[in-house]
């Protein structure tokens, strides 16, 4: 079988079985892919769960993954932000995801918002608010994953299309700033978004 074949092959798998490929799977898969191979299969499984595969059974939920992702700030007419509730802990987050290998900040905000919100970005209505950074952006999944984000926050003003929600969610919503949920997952970036909305608008008084 042919490397090609063998990307195909991995591509058609539902997201259990790529999960569930085992170490001693990808050392026979992996020993004839050149670079480019390996960073398209990166891409088909998705970085995360490749990053664990590759360390095998017994370290990958050991080790504190580094991970860079994109998240969203979408704002509607009324100021409010939309958020979403997630189905694997019941938390209320911001549109985001991580970065496929050799992809930028800006085309992984884009395609996250449209796999999880169904609505259309152009990158030139992205502001880039802030890099977020640091302790306060560990993470423990359910499955006994830990991980580290390196997350590029942008605010969206401007997009197109009918809101809808794929299986990643439970709900999307619109709420005011005053009045946001109390089980979030990311309340670090909201506050950043905060701080940026009030440096903003002193900045256009002055």
């Amino acid at each position: 079988m042919t490397n090609e074949e063998i990307l195909k092959k991995i591509r058609e798998m539902s997201a259990s079985e790529k999960r569930n490929l085992s170490h001693e799977e990808l050392i026979v898969v992996m020993s004839g892919m050149t670079p480019k191979e390996i960073i398209e299969l990166s891409n088909i499984v998705g970085y995360p769960v490749f990053t664990r595969l590759c360390m095998g059974e017994q370290l990958k939920h050991k080790f504190v993954l580094l991970q860079d992702g994109a998240a969203a700030i979408i704002v509607n007419k009324k100021g409010e932000i939309l958020l979403q509730s997630r189905s694997d802990n019941d938390l209320w987050g911001l549109p985001g995801g991580c970065q496929d290998l050799g992809e930028k900040f800006t085309d992984t905000v884009i395609r996250e918002v449209k796999e999880e919100t169904n609505l259309d970005v152009a990158e030139e209505d992205l502001e880039l608010i802030d890099i977020v950074s640091g302790l306060c952006r560990m993470h423990s999944y359910p499955n006994g994953d830990v991980v580290i984000n390196n997350t590029a926050l942008y605010c969206i003003r401007h997009y197109s299309g009918e809101i809808k929600w794929d299986a990643e969610s439970k709900d999307l919503r619109f709420f005011s700033l005053d009045k946001l949920p109390q089980n979030q997952l990311d309340a670090d970036l909201i506050e950043r978004y905060m701080l940026y909305e009030t440096m903003s608008t002193n900045n256009l008084g002055r």
